[in-house]
């Protein structure tokens, strides 16, 4: 699957955040805020994926 610079740029974009949540709640397990950001992390993923959707079928270059 081709895809543009802007898809990659997207994609890019959601896994920092999600890298940096998951490295945060690895590090502070058992705190309130480990389970927080743990959860963000899996809302953050959600959303990549409905970014990436979005953007997949209204770009001319990756569709």
């Amino acid at each position: 699957m081709k895809t543009c610079h802007r898809f990659a740029r997207i994609k890019s974009g959601f896994e920092q955040d999600t890298a940096f949540l998951r490295n945060h709640a690895e590090r502070h397990q058992g705190e309130t805020s480990a389970k927080v950001s743990r959860a963000q992390a899996l809302g953050s993923r959600q959303r990549m994926a409905t970014a990436l959707g979005r953007h997949f079928e209204r770009c001319r270059e990756c569709g």
